[in-house]
């Protein structure tokens, strides 16, 4: 019965890449629970630890009668509405569905519920199932997911606290170098200088910025980054990333200046675009540089 599944599930290419799709709805019902509660997490540890280093110097900024609770745990503890606290059933929790059945409301309060929720669902199947059409039924495919759903939580948990956990981001730089040392998407040699070039590039910028202003003017988190799509990618799509990461942000700064009216002194957060120049490597990128040699007229050896 297994046996005949998987080779259904081989053969027929659109029921695969629907059930994949499926999942991916699912499993950014769960990425919206990690963007919301990681930085959380993480802000509640870093507290507690400066606390425990400067002692009273910190605990005497507290307001006497406020003590602060560890928040939800990210896998174990159950969603529920920000505003009347109220638990979400399973039922309230189908990804989309319940969302446009309560019109976007908590069912308890009738308070607002952002629609960034179905967006990062609907986000992450459709670039789940674009992975599962792309790479088919392969080896590769979990591991790809794996990638897609990071840069995913990544890109929001930057944009909304312009931060890159460093609890994310090392596992899955570690887990694209040991994934290619099986040379499932690039050879292990690329991946190991791909991760390498990533943080270089990045910090040779920062740095050649820093010296002429004197200003930062990104973070650490990026160069990370970098190095980890670098890792599960390739030395030889870091410039394709770099140039279509500087690309988007220029237009996408632009246009907030010019129709939303941002401060140009805001900062603003480069992974969700190093994110986005990614994910086009990952699906079109070798037949970008293809496409280029061949305009440019060079024949690759």
């Amino acid at each position: 019965m297994f046996t005949e599944l998987v080779n259904l599930l081989g053969q027929n290419s659109i029921l695969f890449t629907s059930l994949i799709t499926l999942l991916g709805l699912f499993v950014g019902s769960f990425l919206n629970v990690v963007i919301y509660r990681l930085p959380l997490r993480l802000q509640h540890e870093w507290r507690s630890e400066c606390k425990e280093f400067l002692g009273n110097d910190i605990s005497s900024l507290d307001k006497p009668e406020s003590k602060e609770t560890p928040p939800e745990n990210i896998f174990t503890s159950r969603s529920h509405c920000p505003h009347c606290g109220h638990k979400i059933s399973a039922l309230e929790n189908i990804p989309v569905i319940s969302y446009l059945v309560l019109r976007g409301k908590c069912s308890e309060c009738s308070t607002h519920i952002s629609p960034r929720y179905p967006v990062v669902e609907i986000l992450t199947a459709v670039l789940s199932g674009m992975a599962a059409w792309s790479f088919g039924f392969t080896v590769a495919l979990p591991f790809v997911l794996i990638l897609v759903w990071s840069l995913i939580a990544l890109s929001f948990i930057d944009f909304d606290h312009k931060l890159l956990p460093d609890k994310l981001v090392y596992p899955i730089l570690w887990l694209g170098l040991l994934v290619n040392s099986q040379n499932i998407l690039t050879d292990v040699y690329s991946a190991l200088y791909g991760a390498v070039a990533g943080y270089l590039i990045l910090w040779i910028v920062y740095q050649a910025f820093k010296l002429l202003t004197g200003k930062e003017g990104m973070g650490y988190g990026d160069f990370k980054l970098l190095a980890l799509i670098g890792a599960w990618l390739g030395w030889q799509m870091l410039p394709l990333v770099v140039l279509l990461s500087s690309l988007v942000g220029a237009v996408v700064g632009i246009l907030g200046i010019l129709i939303l009216g941002r401060d140009k002194q805001l900062p603003i957060p480069f992974g969700p675009y190093l994110s986005v120049a990614a994910l086009i490597a990952l699906f079109w990128g070798q037949s970008i540089i293809d496409s280029y040699l061949q305009f440019a007229g060079i024949h690759p050896v």
